[in-house]
């Protein structure tokens, strides 16, 4: 299979220019990777054979294209390959306290994190919102106002954060949650907060509705 590096073109100088001037958007905080680099090697690895005829499929060129796409050349089909959406929520408590979970699995076992998870083909994401809050943590929420989208490069997805209002359940260990604890806004543990997304995602919600809190600076060794 050929290699999958570099696009074989470069963005159209418009385009180009304007990314330059507004910039890569708040989402790109949440990544630590150049974009333009193409389909990841880990995902690349398991696209090697088209998904219609079983034909080895190639990386190069293709007519009508922007940029070099895995394609079929027996029967012409593109293997696009996009980033999967991941739905969260922020669930606060009647107090104001923000309820996070302390993960039970990888990545990031053992550390805080807001609940969520991949969206489903059959459900919107208000649904995947209020599904994966209460699959991992026994809380039933409302989502509410959308804090902010994250993307990241590195992981091939576009992370989504809720606020959300509890409204019912009960705080519950489960496989994916080795404890569920509410925080003051005050007491957030930003020093064990597992991913990129969820701190940023909790600093966007903090600035909306405690700007006299100032999260500490963090850096990430990735």
């Amino acid at each position: 299979m050929a290699s999958h590096g570099q696009p074989a073109s470069s963005e159209p100088d418009e385009l180009a220019s304007v990314i330059d001037a507004v910039g890569r958007g708040p989402d790109a905080r949440s990544t630590s990777i150049a974009s333009g680099r193409g389909v990841p090697a880990w995902i690349a690895a398991t696209l090697n054979y088209c998904s219609r005829c079983g034909t080895e499929l190639r990386f190069g060129p293709i007519a009508g294209e922007d940029r070099e796409r895995l394609g079929c050349p027996a029967c012409g089909h593109i293997a696009y390959v996009n980033p999967r959406l991941v739905v969260t929520t922020l669930p606060v408590t009647r107090a104001g306290e923000l309820v996070l979970l302390r993960r039970g699995i990888e990545p990031g076992k053992g550390w805080w994190a807001q609940p969520g998870g991949f969206l489903e083909v059959d459900e919107t994401v208000g649904e995947a919102a209020i599904r994966e809050t209460l699959e991992e943590t026994g809380l039933i929420v409302e989502p509410g106002e959308i804090v902010g989208l994250y993307s990241r490069l590195e992981a091939a997805v576009v992370v989504l954060a809720f606020e959300s209002r509890v409204v019912g359940g009960t705080p519950t260990i489960t496989p994916e949650a080795l404890e569920v604890r509410a925080f003051a806004p005050e007491a957030i543990p930003w020093s064990g907060i597992a991913f990129k997304t969820s701190y940023w995602a909790i600093r966007d919600w903090l600035r909306r509705r405690r700007p006299d809190i100032q999260p500490p600076e963090r850096d990430w060794d990735e």
